[in-house]
């Protein structure tokens, strides 16, 4: 299988395709007992296990931007709760340097959560083989550009408590509420003061031709259609150039097909990704914040299919893109 197209910077820009090192950190021979991890673990660590479950694979950057007050103290805690396998970990080969640490679910973690749900382990899709599937994908790069966006999104609420994101679906969450229609690579839900941007996100690596993303257009344009729900569309590109070829192969589809929808890519976004770099596609290219495109898209409203339902369980429903407030544990 091809790999993905690696970029010049950005996330993904280092990795080897399809070459990954698993890490042989020294495990207890037995992993302990998940009844003995119910007293060990924190509402944070809990909160992880399911972040991971959702999202996949978080490196330990991710992690720390999203729930620590330093790369230090996130390092230490990983440790211990890889040690008791409720965490695995690998690092992909690089070209030159070295990888951060990147985190998946373990087995003692997918036990837990199982129990949680009334579930067994097996209903939940983990197998003994879920890091070194993740390790290998040739779909690393675009998982980690995802996880890298909105995880900025998020820990922006730590500088600015007015906003941040409220809600994340990840690809196989929306999937599982919209994929008769769409597949979006993510959902969320931006929320600065009272104003609110729901959007559908596509992360596009570069590596599909400009007629096959035009053509998700109108896939967005008949959910709108069947559900009578409008979010934003936000196309994420990793280089300038990609989103200017985007953009001039989209207006008119967009315009047409009455859809918002805005881009930006790496060159701008890297990390803070709130700001004035996204240019709604009848801007001429004017670049604002997402606050703005809110206000300029006053139509805007949430997805529908977002209220739980008797079908749901707790690894359905969705998890907050930050931590429960800080438990006395480390």
């Amino acid at each position: 299988m091809p790999a993905l197209p690696r970029p010049a910077s950005g996330p993904g820009s280092r990795y080897t395709a399809r070459a990954a090192t698993t890490r042989t950190r020294t495990r207890p021979t037995r992993h302990t007992d998940v009844a003995t991890l119910a007293h060990r673990l924190t509402t944070r660590d809990l909160w992880l296990a399911r972040m991971l479950y959702e999202h996949r694979v978080l490196t330990t950057h991710q992690i720390a931007r999203l729930a620590y007050t330093s790369l230090r103290s996130a390092q230490r805690r990983l440790r211990t709760l890889h040690r008791h396998a409720v965490l695995d970990s690998f690092r992909p080969l690089t070209q030159s340097g070295s990888a951060p640490e990147h985190y998946t679910l373990g087995p003692a973690g997918a036990t837990l959560l199982a129990a949680h749900a009334g579930l067994d382990t097996a209903a939940l899709g983990w197998r003994p083989t879920h890091t070194g599937r993740i390790a290998y994908s040739p779909s690393l790069g675009h998982d980690l550009g995802v996880n890298e966006l909105l995880t900025h999104l998020a820990a922006h609420t730590h500088t600015n408590p007015q906003a941040g994101l409220t809600l994340w679906l990840s690809e196989r969450s929306a999937a599982r509420r919209w994929s008769d229609i769409i597949r979006p690579d993510a959902y969320a839900h931006w929320h600065d003061g009272d104003r609110l941007l729901p959007f559908f996100l596509e992360y596009d690596t570069g590596s599909q031709p400009l007629p096959r993303v035009e053509a998700k257009l109108a896939a967005y344009a008949a959910f709108t259609t069947a559900t009578g729900s409008r979010p934003a569309l936000l196309i994420h590109t990793r280089t300038q150039s990609r989103g200017q070829a985007l953009r001039h192969r989209l207006a008119d589809t967009a315009r047409e097909l009455e859809l918002h929808v805005a881009t930006s890519s790496a060159d701008f976004t890297t990390t803070e990704p709130w700001g004035p770099w996204w240019a709604p596609l009848q801007s001429a290219g004017t670049r604002t914040t997402l606050t703005h495109l809110a206000t300029r898209w006053p139509n805007l409203s949430p997805a529908s299919g977002l209220e739980p339902t008797d079908a749901d369980t707790s690894l359905t429903l969705p998890v907050p893109p930050l931590p429960p407030a800080p438990d006395t544990a480390s």
